[in-house]
This record gives C-alpha cells, structure tokens and sequence, in this order.
C-alpha cells in the first residue's frame, strides 16, 4: 500500500526542519549573526510603525483639544485679481462674531479672540506669556475649564474689568505650587486679579504651549494692553452644534461673512475658515510620508539581513559538499536537497524574525513613556514584518539551495 502524498510531504518537511536546526547547531555563533540582521529588521519596521501610528494618535489628540467641532477663522489680505491689498480690506470684528452667533442655527458658540505678548509680573518673578481677549463662549469651544478658582461672569465680560485666568505654565513659572487664586499679577501698566487657573491643556498641535497663557475678558484686553479700531480682533472661533452639521456651518459663516464685508460675487474672501477635519488632513498627509519613508528605510535592513542569509547558505554549501554528495548517493533527490537548505533559510529567517518581534514589544513598551505617545505594536505591522522577513529568507535562500540540489553526486563525494 502506497504511502499518502500529504503524509509523505510532512515527513520530508519534517526531516528538513531536523536537519536545518542539526546544521545551525553546528555553527551557533554563525547562525545568531545572520539571524541577527533579520531580527533588528523586524524590530525597525514594526518600531517605526508603530512610532508613526502612536504620532498620528498624539496628533489628533491636540487637534481635538481645539474641539472636535470647532472652526478657526482668521483674516486674509487676498482680494481679487488686480484691487489694491490693504489691511483695512481684511478685518475681523466682534460684530462678525455678533452676526454669527445670532443668524447661524448650526453655530452653537462663537468667540472673538484678540492676542498680544506681554510680560506677566508677580513680586520679583515675571513670565513672557501670550494674552488672549476673548468671551465666556471661548472656553466650552475649547473644552477648557478652571482647575481652581472660576471664569469671569457675564458683567465681568460688559464692564471690562481687570480679572484673568491663567495656565498652569504661568502659574509655575510665578507661584510654583501655590495658590494663585485671588493674587494681583501686573501685565503691562495695569493691575489684574487672578480668579482662575485653567486646567492644563500641553502643547497643541504646532508645538505651542497651551498653558503659557492667561486669558480675559475681550473689552478689557483691547481697553488696557491692545487698543484695536472698529472692534477688530485676529480670529473668530466658531463651534458647530455637532460634528454633523460642522460642512454646513462652515458655509453658512463663509457666506454670512461674504454678505457682512461687501464682497461681490468672483471675489476671493478675504478670511480663511479652517475646520479641525483640514488640520487632521495635512497632519495625516505629512505623518504618511514620514511614515512611509521611515518603513522605507527600516526595510532596507531586512534586505541586508536576507543578503546575509544568502552569503552564509553559499558558505555553507561549499563546506558541506562531501555531505550532499553522500545524501544523493544514499537516495536523496534534488528536490530533497533544495527543499533542506531553503527551510535552513526558513529557519534563521523566523528565529531572526521572532526576536525582532520580542525586542520591538521591549522596544515599544519603554519608548512610548519616553516619547510621550501613545505607542502599541501594531499587530498588522508585526504579521506583515514576519511575513515580510519570511519571504526573504526563502527568496535569497532559493540561491545556494539551487546551487547545492545542482551539485553532480560524483564530483560531490570526492569533495574533502
């Protein structure tokens, strides 16, 4: 009774195997050197995608602390072809931020923001930090909210008082640890009390320290640091009652705004409205060509660790030509002898390929901290590395195994 073909095929497969890790054990030091190629492969691509996706994460993350519905509107001095470009051609008011509030039903907040840089002064200690003007409507389009202390109030806001908010990087930079909640700060000539220290916020999506800031009322920033005609400011804030409807709001503001500021049908706006889904969008396209060449670049190593593996397998037919030529004589076929040697290549290419994958968990757990990101291994990342160093073994292996299954049995045996 014949044997099974599949059963057969187990048998030589597992006999290669046998033979492969019989072989590596005789040259350990040889074997742990090209495997090491394909191991710090491994270890690079799946690193370096995971690196990229913990970024991409870290990203969002900042983008979205600007609100996950909000809309930025700024001012352009772009008109259209062949007017003169002015700064009076290209102004923001309160009275847009009035007009949006009160005419766009998909507009849940809005908030005029008006900035300057000013030295903020506490005894003998100051601090450089950015001085927002702004409404109550700014904080819950921002998700911001005090961490000690209170905002300002709606009569705070009208009559322009002298009370701020500040961040956490002002409040160490002054107070260390204290309480900052009811001092008197000096920024520029005039006195401010402190009423609120905002919870902390990090660096946005630019690399900007979002709590090296102190915030007020808008009438009393233009009144006391930054006189502004007309009342100008340098960006509206708008948030959109979902995510849903932010498309709509950003057309309904855009054209409201066309209307306010006289611009004829042709004519370019003369502001910039940016939605969170646009920064997501440059971020990501940015992000996926590092990312891109980074992989690139890690999987160059895994070429050199599939090289080594060639050069050792062509070393290694050279010095075992007497034992071919002895398995030929003794009945094995070509094939047996090509199948021998690529599961050699197999072998070293998975052992390498296991490794790199232990040492790109290690490596994950321990930069991510470092880093500050977010990072995990990428599970598809990690199958595709294997599978990737997997086929390169069997790809730069095929060589010397061609080679030692063509071996003439003769010649072979007489090899010393």
């Amino acid at each position: 009774m014949s044997e099974p073909v599949g059963l057969r095929w187990f048998g030589q497969l597992a006999n290669a195997v046998f033979m492969a890790f019989a072989a590596l054990a005789r040259w350990p030091l040889r074997a742990a050197l090209t495997a090491f190629g394909i191991l710090i492969g491994v270890a690079a691509v799946t690193i370096t995608v995971s690196l990229g996706e913990g970024t991409r994460a870290k990203v969002a993350q900042q983008v979205d602390k600007l609100g996950s519905n909000a809309l930025m509107i700024q001012a352009s001095s772009r008109v259209s072809s062949g007017a003169v470009t002015s700064d009076d051609l290209a102004l923001l008011s309160e009275g847009d931020a009035e007009a949006i509030g009160r005419g766009i039903a998909e507009v849940s907040h809005v908030a005029p923001v008006l900035m300057s840089r000013e030295q903020i002064v506490f005894a003998t200690g100051n601090v450089d930090a950015e001085v927002m003007g702004t409404t109550l409507g700014f904080f819950p389009i921002r998700n911001w909210a005090t961490l000690a202390g209170t905002l300002w109030d709606e009569q705070a806001q009208n009559t322009g008082s002298r009370v701020c908010v500040i961040g956490q990087t002002v409040r160490e930079e002054l107070f260390g640890d204290a309480d900052p909640v009811g001092r008197v700060v000096r920024i520029g000539r005039h006195p401010f009390t402190i009423i609120g220290l905002l919870e902390p916020k990090g660096q946005d999506a630019f690399g900007r320290d979002e709590d090296a800031r102190v915030l007020m009322p808008i009438k009393t920033a233009r009144s006391k640091l930054r006189p502004a005609a007309f009342g100008q400011v340098d960006t509206l804030l708008v948030s959109a009652r979902s995510a849903d409807e932010s498309e709509r709001a950003k057309r309904a503001v855009s054209q409201l705004l066309r209307q306010r500021h006289g611009l004829a049908e042709g004519v370019e706006n003369d502001f910039r409205i940016r939605s969170q889904e646009e920064f997501r969008e440059v971020q990501g396209r940015i992000l996926g060509v590092l990312n891109t060449l980074l992989v690139s670049i890690a999987l160059v190593s895994l070429v050199v660790g599939g090289v080594g593996i060639m050069n050792i397998l062509l070393v290694s037919v050279s010095e075992r030509t007497r034992e071919i030529g002895i398995r030929m004589a003794i009945g094995a076929r070509r094939n047996d002898i090509l199948l021998q040697f690529l599961v050699e290549a197999l072998v070293l290419s998975v052992l390498g390929g296991a490794l790199g994958a232990l040492v790109a968990v290690v490596g994950v757990s321990l930069l991510g901290p470092v880093l500050q990101l977010p990072m995990r291994v990428s599970p598809r990342a990690l199958v595709t590395a294997l599978g990737v160093s997997s086929a390169i073994g069997i790809a730069f292996g095929f060589l010397p195994a061609r080679r030692a299954a063509g071996l003439d049995p003769i010649e072979a045996l007489r090899s010393e």
